[in-house]
């Protein structure tokens, strides 16, 4: 797997940098309260163990991957960081021990999953985005456990409502800043994996918490509390409820895949039969993603955005007349209307949200008159036809473009496509090697 890119490495640098003296600190001491290691360490092993797969080709993202996609693991690493007592004794764990329990629980439960789940890990996106999820597991970990062992340590709560009736308050804004940090760190990767701007991808983080955020949260508090009082025989029954939802929204996997898997084979089939160019499909979807994310959509609009743009030329299949290198581009304007038409009445036809045809049967609009989504892809595809396929090069087709923005190319699309395609983008660089 290539070095991660820009704070992608910082992030890995300063999880090895926790990871590491944690590791030989509890090897040269011993675990404290070996039970209470092993009970916590098995919780987070089985969450993870057990954790949904997000659908194979996604791009990484909030909406493929949050603290939701293993939330019963996410939970027991953060109750473990905040657990002060078991069964009326004081916990002894410091914060390295927090650190290589939940680190070594982590990679078993990983290393556990069935096969079937453990085969996307070969492909390196996967392998990044496992890497990047440890290493926001170590770090977020080790944020709960050094403040909340700290504020003990120092005294700072011994006579301030920390205890009492003001205890679990104390958790859960801890646990607020913890899941902040989080967020913080996942957009940093976020934007060094799929480009973009950090303030969108922040967003996008903080959106995805309420929901899922919240139930990890109350059941880390629960977790971290309940063994105070009723020892280590609490954490299944404290674990229990998110198991169940983490285990349903496993089961439910299946439909995004087979939808996707149909996104794909009706793109691949306009290349079989000839109508297009071997790759267009793909690259038209993944330029339009990232010009979807220098405009800011969320991850669900991203989506739409790359099953339309994967999608956009089925209706050629149905033309008796094949358009000459399937660039659509040159057509006159009521012909590619009439293309885009046919291409979304077939996606209407594929399951997929009703979203996707109106942007598939809009994208030939005139800008004004097409939503967003519309408009990237027939940006993009327009882009595709001029440059790749040898009718300009690069910088006159923006040049192109940039000349039919008074109806046909919303400026700000073009404008997005342009900064992307200047920065060179790891990910597009094989799409678009000129």
């Amino acid at each position: 797997m290539s070095p991660p890119p820009g704070p992608a490495r910082w992030v890995h640098a300063a999880a090895g940098a926790c990871a590491l003296p944690a590791l030989a600190w509890t090897a040269w001491h011993g675990l404290a309260q070996p039970r209470v290691a092993l009970a916590y360490g098995l919780l987070i092993a089985l969450g993870e163990a057990v954790r949904r797969r997000p659908p194979a080709g996604d791009a990484p993202g909030a909406g493929r991957e949050v603290a939701g996609t293993a939330p019963v693991s996410a939970a027991g690493s953060i109750a473990y960081a905040l657990l002060d007592g078991v069964g009326g004794d004081p916990a002894t764990q410091g914060v390295p021990q927090v650190v290589a329990v939940v680190l070594g629980a982590t990679l078993a439960g990983a290393a556990g999953r069935p096969a079937a789940t453990r085969r996307g890990r070969r492909h390196p996106p996967a392998r990044s985005i496992a890497a990047d999820r440890l290493a926001r597991r170590v770090l977020h970990s080790a944020f709960a456990a050094l403040c909340c062992q700290a504020l003990h340590h120092l005294g700072a709560l011994a006579h301030r409502p920390g205890y009492g009736p003001y205890h679990a308050p104390a958790l859960l804004l801890l646990l607020a800043l913890t899941m902040l940090c989080d967020a913080l760190l996942a957009a940093a990767l976020d934007r060094s994996r799929r480009g973009g701007g950090y303030a969108a991808a922040l967003g996008e983080r903080l959106r995805a918490l309420p929901g899922i955020g919240i139930a990890v949260c109350a059941t880390a508090v629960v977790t971290a509390l309940a063994p105070g009082v009723a020892g280590l025989w609490a954490l299944p029954v404290c674990a229990l409820p998110l198991l169940v939802i983490q285990l349903s929204a496993r089961l439910g996997e299946p439909a995004p895949a087979t939808r996707r898997q149909t996104v794909t084979s009706l793109a691949r089939a306009t290349e079989i039969a000839g109508c297009t160019p071997a790759g267009h499909a793909g690259r038209v979807a993944a330029l339009s993603r990232a010009v979807g994310r220098e405009l800011g959509l969320s991850q669900g609009e991203l989506t739409v955005v790359e099953y339309a743009a994967l999608m956009h030329d089925v209706g050629q299949l149905s033309l008796v007349d094949p358009v000459p290198a399937g660039a659509t581009e040159p057509l006159p304007a009521e012909e590619r209307r009439r293309i885009a038409r046919l291409s979304g009445a077939v996606v209407r036809q594929t399951g997929v949200p009703a979203e996707v045809a109106q942007v598939v049967e809009h994208q030939a609009d005139p800008y004004r008159e097409a939503p967003l989504a519309a408009r990237i892809v027939r940006t993009v595809n327009a882009y595709e036809d001029l440059a790749a396929t040898g009718a300009c090069g690069p910088r006159r087709a923006l040049e192109r473009l940039r000349r039919a923005t008074a109806y046909d190319h919303e400026p700000r699309v073009v404008e997005a496509l342009a900064r992307v395609l200047a920065r060179g983008e790891p990910e597009l660089r094989e799409c678009f090697p000129h």
